[in-house]
Order: C-alpha cells, then structure tokens, then sequence
C-alpha cells in the first residue's frame, strides 16, 4: 500500500493543469490594495448578489473599463439621481395662477408632506434672482417681527451667490431659446443648479477615491451615502465639498499653493473648508513643515480676498449681510441648544430677544465652546504617541465646530461623509450614522407641518437630533480611540501612513524649541 501511495502522489506531480484561455503576460497584481469583498462582512453579503467576493487568486487591479474610480462615479451618479428625485416632488406645476395660468404647485404643504423641500426654489424668488437681479446690489424690503422694515440682500457667501446668479442666468436663456424643452423658470432653474451641484459631488467623490489611496473603495460610502439622497440638492454645501476635498487632495500630492486656492475658495462658498487649516497648523507645527503650511494660509487667505474683495468695495452693505444674519439669528432647530430648549422650556443664554437684536450671549458660548474643542484637538495632534492622520483632525474639527455651533442645517451633515470615510473607513458603522442622520429629515418635515396638520410634535423631531448627536460624538470617540491606538487604525499598513498627509506622510516628529514640554509627544515613536 505503501508503494501505491507513492506511485499515486507521483502521477499527480505529473498533471499539467491547463488554463480555459492563454494566461496574461503580464501576471502583477495590487495585492497591497484592500479587497472589500474579503475583509469586510458588510459588502462580502452585498457582492453575493452580483457573483460574490472576487476570487482569492484573481489579480488585483488588471480590470480595463470597470476600474474601481468608474464604478464609484457610476454609483455617485446613481445616487444622486436618486437626490435629484427626492426632490422633484417640489418642482411640480398646476394650474394654479389667474386663469388657469401655470404655477408651482405647493399645496397642501407639498414640501413637508412629500418631503421635497429644497432652500433652491423659495429662494428664487426670495432672494430677487426671477427679477434678474445681481446678488449683493440688489435690496429688497421685509416686515419685522415688531412691525418695522428691514432691508435685505443676498445672504450666502460671495462664490455662493454667484453660483446663484449664473445658474439664473442660464435659466432664463434656456427659457428664452424656443427650441429647448420649456417649463417654470423656477424648475429650469433648480434643474440647473442641481446639475452643477451634481458635478461638484462627482468631483468630491473623485478626490475622496483618490485619497483613500489602497481603500479606494472606502469611497464608495461617500457615493453611496443616503445623506445625498435626501440633502444633495437642499442647498449649495456641495460647491464647498468639492473645494475642500480638492484642496485636501492638492495638500496629499504635496501642492501646498493650489491646495491654499482650493481652500480658499472653497471658504469663499461655506465658511467651512477654511477650518480645514487648523489642523494641518498643528501637525505641520509637531512636523517642523510650517514653512509649508505658510504657504497654504497665504495662499487661501489671498484666495478668499480676490472673490471677496471686489463685491465687498462695490456692495459693502450686501457683501456683509451673510455676517449680519449668522451674528443675529438664533438658535437653529438642529442644534443642541434649541434641543435643550424644547425638552426644558429653557428661554435660552439670552432670554427673550426684541426684533433685530443679536444674541450676543449665545454667540459667545457657541465660539467659547468651538475655541475649546479648537485646544483639545491641538492637544491631541501635538501630544498623541505617533502623529495623528490630517482626516482624522479634520473631521474631529468640522464634527466639534457642528456639535457647539448655533446653526447645524440638515444639509451641513454632508460635509462630514467624505472626512468620516477617511478618518474611520469601519463600513458598517459609517452606513449607520449616514442612516440615523439622512432620517431625520423626517421628523424635521413632519415637525414644519405642525401638528394641526397632522405633523408631529417638536420634541420628536428634537429627539432625533439627539440621536444624530450622539452617533457623530460616538465617531469622535472612535477616532480618538486609533488615534491613540494607532495598530486598530485599518489606514496605516505596512509602508502607508497618512494618505492625506502629503509633506507629513511619514514625517518625523520636530517641534519647535519653545514648545513646552507638556506639549510634545509622550512617546516617540520615532528612533533617531
């Protein structure tokens, strides 16, 4: 039996294993890259109903047409038709005007009952755009609260508004032209603008995918969040998340000039991408790379002063009506302050406001607070162990200014999906926060109908927002969690560090001199 066994294990040496088809003569494969299908649960189901996880023997990265960037651009494509649906409810015209002329139809609250609703269409006519007015020169008079008149402008950021202004402009020409497809100016106009929108996100998640570097497919959570299914086209937030993860995306290929333009004009849109700053301060600060970081704040302060400074000198007065408001409005439903008040009956830090007047105690808590979460993380960058990644201080930074600010808009949400997915690519618990967070859209509509419209009341609505709350602070603690465990961050393997780091990508710890010693990091991991 002995020799049988022999002769049997030597005959099937002997068999020449043949291929279906000629094998490639080029056999590499990105084995490095990470493979969703094999190392997550998640999307190991998912990928069962298209064929399953791809084979453990196929190479990695030798597809020709279907490249991971072309499906996540394909899926972002999906979903933000998806978006654009979601809010095709509120672009609906009836013969609603004198004489059966055509109008928008908004009855019957369309726009919390189909819960379409969507800054884009109000504010056509609202902020004069259907007069063809130019923003920030145009003025208009509204009634007060206490029955005096107040002028107003345009209110959004300059590049905002002039994203308003040419989207308009296009409108009404395509309206013009009698051989295109017609219809309201105000739907041509939302279709316009949602299209543009549309580009910037395609551009957000194209960066997203390109800074993930061996995750690639981690950016399909930004494609596919449900967030831009229900707040794609809310308002104008996707101008700044193009510019943002654009401007990141030049700082990780070590362009610290255009990254400072892309900021800069991403603050030009939302105030936000200019935050984004800070903690590139810190740890090119702990790095010794501040030479580099000059570069990027110069750049994006010169930025912000060319689209700024023109509409500033010609329309000082409509230029400064975006600060106007943020500084008197109060606390906006979503935040955290306005959740206190309506579980509490709290009157609020500033008590009952006359018309006009700016809540000033309000104003200074929320900076306070946001200067505090400012300090904790410049403590955490400068003093981890090993130097944390920028994804992770951005999104701790954008997540804090939210958490403290006084205004947390439903579409704001947005600027943390492509910031999460670099900081914390854990699928599952990204696709519950989007989830939480993209439902509580719901409530919030239901809640503007009011309750004797069968809506819901306010404290169910406010009750999702401390579920949305808690899920974001739950992300900054997992955060902070890698960040001083840095072995369970599933972004640093073998050779990478920090794929958004650029000139800090493995960068060695530097501080200056005068930094005290409570402020450098507690333990090198570094040797000399």
């Amino acid at each position: 039996m002995a020799d049988n066994a022999a002769g049997s294990t030597e005959s099937d040496t002997d068999v020449e294993l043949v291929s279906p088809a000629p094998l490639a003569a080029d056999r590499r494969s990105a084995d490095w890259r990470d493979v969703p299908g094999h190392t997550d649960p998640l999307t190991a189901q998912l990928s069962s109903t298209i064929g399953g996880p791809v084979g453990r023997h196929a190479l990695i990265g030798r597809t020709r047409f279907f490249t991971p960037m072309r499906v996540i651009l394909l899926l972002a494509v999906v979903f933000l038709s998806l978006g654009w649906f979601s809010k095709a409810g509120c672009i609906q015209q009836a013969p609603i005007g004198a004489n059966g002329a055509l109008g928008l139809d908004w009855s019957g609250n369309r726009q919390y009952v189909a819960m379409c609703y969507s800054d884009t269409v109000p504010l056509y006519g609202a902020e004069r755009l259907d007069e063809g007015a130019f923003p920030y020169k145009k003025w208009w008079e509204e009634p007060g609260a206490d029955g005096s008149v107040q002028r107003r402008y345009m209110e959004y950021p300059v590049l905002s508004g002039l994203y308003q202004y040419g989207s308009m402009a296009v409108a009404k020409a395509w309206d013009a032209a009698s051989w295109l497809p017609g219809g309201l100016q105000v739907a041509i106009y939302f279709n316009v603008v949602a299209f543009g929108l549309a580009v910037a996100w395609l551009v957000t998640v194209w960066a997203s995918a390109l800074l993930a570097g061996r995750r690639v497919w981690d950016a399909a959570l930004v494609a596919c969040s449900p967030l831009v299914i229900v707040h794609a086209f809310t308002n104008f937030d996707l101008l700044a998340t193009a510019f943002a993860t654009g401007g990141l995306l030049a700082w990780a290929r070590k362009r610290p000039v255009l990254a400072g333009i892309l900021l800069g004009l991403g603050g030009a849109a939302k105030l936000y991408p200019l935050m984004l700053l800070g903690p590139l301060l810190v740890l090119c600060l702990r790095s010794g790379r501040m030479r580099v970081w000059t570069q990027t704040a110069l750049s994006a302060a010169a930025t912000w002063l060319v689209v700024n400074l023109p509409i500033a000198l010609l329309f000082p007065r409509g230029w400064a009506e975006f600060f106007r408001l943020n500084s008197e409005r109060g606390a906006d439903p979503d935040s955290v302050y306005n959740v206190i008040r309506s579980f509490t009956g709290w009157t609020g830090f500033d008590g009952t406001l006359a018309a006009g007047e700016a809540p000033s105690v309000l104003n200074a808590v929320s900076l306070l607070l946001f200067i505090a979460v400012c300090v904790g993380i410049a403590y955490v960058a400068l003093t981890a162990p090993q130097r944390p990644r920028v994804a992770q201080l951005c999104f701790l930074l954008v997540a804090g200014f939210l958490l403290t600010n006084k205004v947390w808009s439903p579409q704001y949400s947005l600027w943390l999906v492509p910031l999460a997915v670099l900081a914390l690519p854990h699928r599952r618990i990204l696709l519950a926060w989007m989830t939480i967070d993209a439902l509580v859209w719901v409530p919030r509509m239901l809640y503007y109908l009011g309750v004797s419209n069968k809506g819901l009341p306010e404290q169910w609505f406010t009750a999702t927002v401390v579920v949305r709350d808690l899920a974001v602070l739950g992300l900054c603690a997992l955060i902070l969690r890698q960040i001083y465990r840095p072995s369970e961050d599933l972004v640093r393997y073998g050779f990478i560090d920090d794929p958004v780091g650029g000139v800090l990508d493995q960068a060695v710890d530097d501080p200056p001199r005068w930094l005290p010693n409570r402020l450098r990091p507690r333990v090198s991991v570094h040797t000399e």
